[in-house]
């Protein structure tokens, strides 16, 4: 396959970056998005040129890490996929393909491909834990938990945390990774004794980092690699106005 493709490149947060043209050639339809990018590269450093920055580590759709947006799309369209997951037989040969960082106030460009998304990892740390004891692992049947909650926990713990849902959203809206979060741990026996201030302290860093509110556009869960619904955004509303109330009242 031979390609043109259009990709940002920017030096550092401090400088304004452009698109750039780049004509690629012997891409293997079955070679991932990813890979392709390499290749590329490979030839930018045979040309002495600086080579195009991006993300990855685990390159098998767990770890988020590979959050590109292609074509206008985050992580290319292609339901339930990351970048790294997408294989470009899904492209023509002879295609114009444009990559660009996630766009997001929140997730400033560091360079190239490359975004900054620790505001992720502050909203987790405002109330990602919940209390059990340490030491050795405790017994799997010492809590029951009905099958359908446990279900529920895993679907909402499957998010990656890739920021899909944000770059996705008009307004840049971190609820759908917020509310997967918070309606894992709040559904789950172990995480009731933090409930009330978990979602009142995730939801106050969520607007504290500089993300939109939901305007219910879908967008979201649309792009999310993990199919994420649109339901956990409704649970962490509940469990926010509860906890908030409760609050006020002093209970």
């Amino acid at each position: 396959m031979n390609l043109k493709l259009k990709i940002w490149r920017q030096d550092d947060q401090s400088n304004s970056g452009q698109f750039r043209d780049y004509e690629i050639s012997k891409v293997s339809p079955d070679s991932s998005f990813l890979e392709m990018l390499d290749l590329l590269n490979e030839q930018l450093l045979q040309k002495g040129e600086e080579p195009v920055a991006f993300d990855s580590d685990c390159r098998e759709g767990v770890c988020g890490m590979c959050s590109l947006t292609i074509n206008g799309v985050p992580h290319g369209g292609d339901r339930g996929t990351t970048t790294c997951q997408l294989h470009m037989r899904k492209f023509n040969d002879g295609d114009t393909i444009t990559i660009e960082p996630f766009r997001a106030k929140a997730f400033p460009v560091l360079r190239d491909l490359v975004v900054d998304r620790g505001a992720f990892d502050k909203i987790i740390q405002a109330g990602g834990f919940i209390t059990c004891r340490t030491g050795s692992a405790p017994d799997a049947n010492e809590i029951p938990i009905p099958k359908p909650v446990a279900d529920s926990a895993f679907d909402f713990a499957a998010c990656i945390g890739c920021g899909a849902c944000v770059a996705a959203c008009k307004n840049a809206s971190a609820m759908l990774f917020t509310g997967a979060k918070i309606s894992h741990l709040n559904g789950l026996p172990q995480g009731k004794a933090e409930k009330d201030r978990r979602s009142l302290a995730m939801v106050a860093k969520m607007d504290e980092a500089g993300f939109g509110n939901c305007r219910n556009y879908g967008e979201c869960s649309a792009v999310c690699p993990k199919e994420i619904p649109l339901d956990v955004i409704a649970k962490m509303n509940r469990d926010y106005a509860v906890a908030s109330v409760k609050n006020v009242l002093g209970i």
